[in-house]
């Protein structure tokens, strides 16, 4: 008779500290050696969201564009470049940062650190490229926003927040024709900047890599770290899209609470992960399994700068609009009046640790955790902190947490379609 091995869920997770170098003009550069692997990658971060920009879509208008041409090389060019060496260059943007990466192999650094430097120290903003940009997106968004799921998330943003703040509002995509390539130029001036910056690199980094990344680093200009005075935010309780032509409606609740740095919030992903961080979370159950309201959804807390929150998240018929919100409440009020069962807590601590394992495994994940904790000011040990209190948690611990911060009349419910 076969028999299934015992799973084993470890208690510990082993990750590196970051060996930290500053360059003479200040930016700080985090290093994570791993030998194992004759590959280089190296991200330049910018706090240079899309709350930072002074005018709609130039902070992402501004990183796409990074690689669209540079003083000396055209857009085909660095594609050719990259392409031809088998290395690649990739631009994420989000509310607060800008992640500008860069991966080659070990022996194809040099001609990669080439294009790099060009594209983050001497872009050119070319004109022609940017009216192809600037159509392509703004046809994009015109599709996209004809979805509900990306109404109820605007919608959603906008009742936490406020339309006024800078991580509520949203623009329309009209706006795009306002935009000019001195716009860009203008926030690269002033955001794309030393005092503005950090560096993680990770693979194998030998010395020469390191001192070449250093020399890039060392000359992105001068500047200050700017930190923009946000308006409190100003929460509506209850938003709705109605949309005639829509088959489904996109739902939203949630409700602002805090980031990664409140002492509660590794309890609340949990109490979020029981709620539909996996697919055999409460929710799921509910609304999927027993229900058939729907094929997916999840919950998850969000960490901005300056803000965090709770969301959860799903699309259903729209008949079975308000049966759904009705069940997802349900599930809300069972875990602040009920203490979860022991097996259950148990398999969420496995599923939340098993996917932090899967994050750490290769030298890149391992870069990516390091980033996020760096940006929330903790080094490398913070994970580890996490998987305690994870593994510490108790089932009268997520009944306190989910009693304290789930109450009816503070979520947030934004309705589209």
């Amino acid at each position: 008779m076969t028999q299934q091995p015992d799973i084993i869920i470890p208690s510990s997770v082993e990750m590196p500290q970051a060996e930290l170098c500053t360059t003479a003009n200040g930016v700080k550069i985090y290093r994570l050696q791993c030998d194992d692997f004759d590959v280089v990658r190296f991200t330049f971060v910018f706090h240079a969201g899309t709350s930072m920009q002074h005018k709609p879509f130039a902070a992402s208008a501004t990183a796409n564009m990074l690689g669209e041409g540079s003083q000396r090389l055209t857009a085909q060019q660095i594609a050719e470049q990259l392409d031809f060496y088998g290395s690649y260059f990739d631009v994420n943007i989000d509310r607060d940062y800008t992640y500008i990466s860069f991966c080659s192999l070990l022996k194809f650094f040099d001609p990669t650190a080439e294009v790099a430097r060009e594209i983050l120290l001497h872009p050119s903003f070319p004109e022609r490229e940017f009216e192809v940009y600037r159509n392509k997106r703004k046809q994009s968004l015109t599709i996209e926003r004809q979805k509900v799921d990306m109404q109820s998330r605007e919608l959603f943003a906008e009742a936490l927040f406020g339309p006024e703040h800078p991580y509520g509002t949203s623009a329309s995509e009209e706006l795009y024709n306002d935009l000019t390539t001195d716009d860009l130029r203008e926030l690269y001036a002033k955001l794309y900047t030393a005092d503005n910056c950090f560096v993680v690199c990770s693979g194998n980094i030998t010395p020469e890599v390191l001192q070449e990344i250093d020399n890039i680093a060392a000359a992105l200009p001068a500047g200050r770290n700017l930190d923009i005075a946000f308006p409190e935010p100003r929460t509506k309780h209850y938003s709705e899209r109605n949309i005639d032509t829509a088959l489904q409606s996109s739902l939203r609740i949630g409700r602002l609470l805090f980031g990664r740095t409140h002492p509660d919030f590794v309890g609340m992903q949990v109490v979020a992960a029981i709620l539909g961080g996996y697919f055999g979370s409460r929710l799921m159950q509910n609304l999927r399994e027993v229900h058939g309201y729907t094929y997916g959804v999840m919950a998850a807390m969000v960490n901005f700068d300056k803000e965090g929150y709770l969301a959860i998240a799903t699309q259903v018929a729209r008949e079975h609009r308000e049966n759904a919100l009705n069940e997802i409440f349900y599930e809300i009020e069972r875990l602040r009046n009920e203490p979860i069962d022991e097996d259950e807590l148990q398999m969420v601590k496995n599923v939340m640790i098993g996917e932090i394992l899967r994050i750490l495994d290769g030298p890149f994940g391992i870069a990516d955790v390091t980033i996020e904790n760096i940006m929330c000011g903790f080094d490398n040990s913070a994970t580890q902190h996490s998987v305690e209190q994870i593994f510490a948690i108790t089932p009268e611990q997520v009944q306190q947490l989910a009693s304290k911060y789930l109450k009816r009349e503070d979520l947030v419910v934004a309705v589209a379609g």
